[in-house]
């Protein structure tokens, strides 16, 4: 992708959402020489992001004003669409500013957001992203964009100072359908690698020996060689920290939650997806709350007796 310092004058950047996420990612794109003027409901995040050398504005439609780019990274679509209509932040906008939100909403949401933005005289991209927070931090995310080219081009640049690859994957809420599929194989995969270590356990086989041969051989997944959930063979791995996260099980949840909604209104035959999704759901409201992802092995270990309820639309906030 084009280096940011390519743009002159690059543009100023207003970023709604400095959490977790966001706020790491505003952050890159002041180490990368963007003007960044930012907003956050939490006055933690705000200072911590203010350290970091984010201009702070009084709210989000305040930091709109002088903005070429508006970044979104917020928890749900319910969110991106108050704060675009009711909250004011497509009016206070310039005509014509590019809208960007990088949040993990439902595909019609984002489709919404869209159309609301194009109403008011903007453009729009939706953009999740994949890496988590150790991602963030490192600028090392993906993206996967939705939206027309033109727009894409334009805010590719951007893209580069918070993370390495950005994908542009169609029109607009392409970038959510594409992130939901590719955490549904994510989940699935975590399940089935953690249904594999434990029946391993009852076989004797030691987590290093299912660990060196999976990890090489017709197995091999993110899942087991990124975020092995049993300690030791990964020491990256959060299953090493006591399932302090690295990706929330409750995002997770919330994430499989989309991905059940679209599978229903779709009319896919996707079991798996749907079994994940409630498995999720039932683990982040219970023992998972403050876990890892990688941390449903547990489950399957004692498996306690549950009446896991249907995906939420969406799960927990991050």
């Amino acid at each position: 992708m084009t280096s940011p310092r390519s743009l002159t004058p690059l543009p100023t950047i207003a970023f709604i959402g400095l959490g977790h996420m966001g706020g790491p990612m505003a952050a890159n794109l002041v180490k990368a020489g963007y003007r960044v003027v930012g907003y956050d409901l939490v006055p933690e995040s705000l200072a911590a992001a203010e350290a970091a050398g984010v201009e702070v504005a009084p709210s989000a439609p305040a930091a709109a004003t002088e903005a070429g780019l508006v970044i979104t990274m917020l928890p749900a679509g319910r969110h991106v669409l108050a704060l675009y209509d009711e909250q004011g932040l497509l009016a206070a906008a310039r005509p014509g500013t590019l809208f960007l939100d990088c949040s993990t909403i439902d595909v019609a949401d984002a489709r919404a957001a869209h159309a609301a933005a194009a109403a008011a005289g903007h453009r729009a991209l939706d953009a999740p992203v994949s890496g988590g927070v150790m991602g963030a931090e490192a600028g090392t995310l993906t993206f996967m964009a939705g939206g027309g080219e033109a727009e894409f081009a334009e805010a590719e640049p951007v893209l580069a100072a918070m993370g390495k690859k950005a994908v542009h994957c169609g029109a607009a809420g392409a970038g959510q359908a594409a992130k939901i599929c590719n955490n549904m194989i994510l989940g699935i995969s975590m399940i089935a690698v953690g249904e594999a270590f434990v029946l391993g356990e009852s076989l004797g086989l030691s987590h290093q020996a299912l660990f060196d041969v999976a990890s090489t051989a017709s197995g091999q997944c993110w899942a087991l060689t990124v975020n092995c959930p049993v300690p030791g063979p990964l020491p990256s791995s959060p299953a090493n920290r006591d399932y302090r996260p690295g990706f929330a099980a409750p995002l997770m949840a919330k994430d499989l939650g989309l991905a059940a909604n679209a599978i229903r209104e779709g009319g896919v035959d996707a079991a798996l997806g749907l079994a994940a999704a409630r498995m999720y759901a039932a683990f982040a409201e219970g023992p998972g709350a403050e876990q890892d992802f990688s941390a449903i092995i547990r489950t399957f270990r004692d498996p306690a007796p549950t009446s896991p309820s249907p995906s939420p639309e969406i799960g927990p906030l991050s």
